[in-house]
């Protein structure tokens, strides 16, 4: 880590007025908009149409004993809110809502439209979705509805808008989620129609498309939209990127049909939000987001063990969506029921997670689910409470952290992450590598977190943002593999480095135009002149090439590309050992100076360590300091601030127990104690705030 520069830094930082890093102002989402409600918030996702009334006041009150302030209900109840079609009944889910005030528990809404009754899809079928083979979903799981659906839209108006206009004023509700987990499209006859009118739109006509999608090749000249197929893989690359732009928009719409049932009823304190689900890519979150208040998601561990760096990368894109802080709307307790092996998290780990989220700018943190279902597709599924009523071993865990949550909440309102460092995240660039990966082994994903990894372990923060952000408030912004690189986005580029940002891009960055296609001045594309060099060919890698220069050694895997230098200004950072001739010898990294910034390339998946050496180098040349230098491995750093204040949190990953020395005395807010130093016990946190 880096030097006591930094280390001062953090100290000035840390006084309880003035805070030295401030890159880029944000509008903050504070947990509620409602003065009366906690800070933070600890919940979890209650169903009260599972199981008879007589039993509600028994598991709200231990939810109170566990400091569990809010609820989400309703995202699954149609069925019992509209028993038949245009008959409501709305008068168990009044005395739920009254019952939770009445234990200083909030809700959050869920409109039902993710699982449609059964009377709705019996009587209109043609509300279910179509798969690419014509094949019409059944009832019996969850969306199944088609997200075209003239038909079901209106239904699912008239059901948003009936709860709306009976708890829009409620001041217990204080948001709502819309459906649940946006995910599968529809290929029925009405989404193609759409489709085609969306594709008529945007190109105006049918010539323009041919031209734009290079349709000549085999053939595949269309004579009228109609003709186009509905594909979302095995298509011409164009296709398939238009199918997803139109599916996010598609999504979008949805979530407008709703909003506008809402909107009009509604208190201006209550959010209006849906769930996503992290790396998820079936839409471009960032258009699905556009005309939601919040953003949301659902924090389940990417694979069957926690990988606290890939954790943190989900938390700061979902920050990025609405660039201000979000909520966490599902997360484990312990253990879920879909993987290979659903192993539990570790003692502590569960308070980690939680941690994390906070740290990441999280205003809010909700398990799924409060007690096992009887019956159902995800009985074994972990819970706080078991199907007897009695609470599981985590239920003490989560409630110690409803205790910190309420010990620390007034400290961390008002506060969000702050960075100088950015990781673009671009949606046309991961599916068109997808579409095309040339290498099985080339998931686009994983080279983010490739990135991430290093630069969240250097920096201490790292902002997951879209191409189209505002950039200036960064010093130095990292493009992993931006394939889709338009004109429109180099210039947005360019324009940062011009005023002296430092922009890094991955392998296979500028390959492709906005319509998929092969941009014609080879790669960077659009960036060759500015960066004084270009891609000369790719190679997919069956093995490991080595890879040296002055910034170390060590090997690529699965991607290779030989650059070239064009400018004398160019310098070599990186060049390919002996591997199949045409890369011997050859540039792996370079980098230029363009305006009183640069633009360095990185031709190769490089292994994690020699990765971290150059991040480390290209940190140091954009003066971008750690904020707490010289932490252990495994211990995660986190600084929220705003309103003249900042909270550090401190998270112990690690099986052992880690000790961090601080930049001065400070207050751990979880426990009462002052000191210049903290020892941390496997999993532990400090929440430590300057001494006035």
């Amino acid at each position: 880590m880096q030097s006591g520069k930094a280390f001062r830094w953090l100290a000035a930082a840390m006084l309880p007025v003035v805070v030295a890093f401030t890159p880029s102002p944000r509008v903050l989402a504070q947990a509620t908009a409602y003065s009366d409600k906690p800070p933070l918030l600890l919940g979890a996702a209650w169903y009260p149409e599972q199981w008879p009334e007589s039993r509600w006041d028994a598991d709200l009150s231990l939810m109170e004993v566990a400091h569990i302030h809010l609820v989400r209900i309703g995202e699954f109840a149609w069925s019992a809110m509209e028993p038949s079609e245009g008959k409501y009944d709305f008068v168990w889910m009044d005395h739920a809502i009254a019952l939770a005030a009445r234990h200083h528990i909030c809700v959050v809404l869920g409109t039902p439209t993710a699982a449609p009754p059964a009377w709705l899809t019996t009587k209109y079928p043609d509300t279910l979705r179509m798969d690419e083979n014509g094949v019409r979903d059944e009832h019996g799981n969850r969306q199944q509805f088609s997200f075209a659906s003239g038909r079901y839209r209106r239904l699912a108006h008239e059901i948003a808008e009936k709860m709306a206009e009976r708890y829009g004023q409620n001041s217990n509700v204080v948001g709502w989620q819309l459906d649940n987990e946006y995910a599968e499209p529809s290929f029925d006859p009405e989404a193609k129609a759409q489709f085609h009118a969306w594709l008529k739109s945007k190109y105006g006509n049918i010539e323009s498309l041919n031209n734009h999608w290079t349709t000549a090749y085999w053939s595949q000249t269309y004579d009228t939209f109609d003709e186009i197929p509905a594909r979302q893989d095995k298509e011409n690359p164009a296709l398939l990127l238009d199918w997803k732009h139109f599916v996010s928009y598609t999504w979008k719409s949805y979530s407008e049909n709703q909003i506008t049932a809402i909107r009009p009823h509604a208190d201006k304190r209550q959010f209006i939000t849906t769930n996503t689900m992290g790396w998820f890519d079936g839409f471009d979150a960032y258009i699905v987001h556009s005309n939601l208040d919040i953003a949301a998601w659902d924090d389940y561990i990417g694979n069957e063990h926690y990988d606290y760096f890939d954790n943190g990368a989900r938390h700061d894109l979902t920050r990025g969506f609405r660039n201000k802080n979000f909520w966490v709307m599902e997360t484990q307790p312990a253990f879920v029921n879909w993987h290979r092996i659903n192993s539990s998290l570790a003692r502590g780990q569960v308070r980690d997670m939680a941690w994390q989220a906070i740290g990441h700018g999280a205003d809010a943190v909700e398990y799924w689910q409060w007690r096992s279902a009887l019956n159902g597709q995800e009985q074994y599924h972990g819970v706080l409470v078991g199907a007897d009523g009695t609470p599981v071993p985590v239920y003490d865990e989560i409630k110690q952290v409803g205790d910190e949550f309420e010990k620390a909440g007034k400290a961390l309102a008002e506060t969000t992450p702050q960075s100088s460092v950015a990781l673009i995240n671009d949606y046309d660039s991961r599916w068109a590598i997808d579409f095309q990966r040339h290498n099985r082994d080339f998931d686009p994903v994983a080279e983010m977190v490739a990135f991430y990894k290093p630069l969240r372990n250097q920096a201490q923060g790292v902002d997951v943002i879209s191409a189209h952000a505002p950039l200036d408030p960064y010093k130095l912004v990292v493009a992993p593999g931006l394939n889709v690189l338009p004109r429109e986005v180099a210039d947005h580029l360019l324009e940062y480095v011009k005023h002296g940002g430092n922009l890094v891009l991955g392998p296979r960055s500028g390959m492709k135009d906005e319509y998929d296609g092969l941009n014609v001045e080879r790669q960077p594309g659009p960036l060759v002149d500015s960066l004084g060099g270009r891609v000369e060919q790719f190679y997919a890698l069956e093995d490991k090439v080595s890879v040296s220069g002055d910034l170390g050694s060590g090997t690529a895997s699965f991607w290779a590309e030989q650059l070239s230098t064009r400018s004398q200004d160019t310098q070599v950072l990186l060049r390919y050992g002996v591997s199949n001739g045409w890369l011997d010898g050859q540039p792996a990294v370079i980098t230029h100076k363009a305006g009183t910034g640069s633009i360095t390339y990185i031709g190769a998946w490089l292994d994690d360590d020699l990765l971290a050496k150059i991040t480390a180098s290209l940190l140091q040349e954009s003066h971008v300091q750690p904020i707490l230098p010289n932490t252990p491995d495994g211990v995660e750093v986190c600084l929220r601030s705003g309103a003249n204040k900042s909270v550090l949190i401190l998270i112990n990953h690690n099986k052992a127990q880690a000790h961090i020395d601080l930049p001065h005395t400070m207050n751990d807010l979880l426990n009462g104690a002052s000191s210049a130093s903290v020892d941390l016990p496997a999993y532990g946190v400090a929440v430590l705030k300057a001494n006035k």
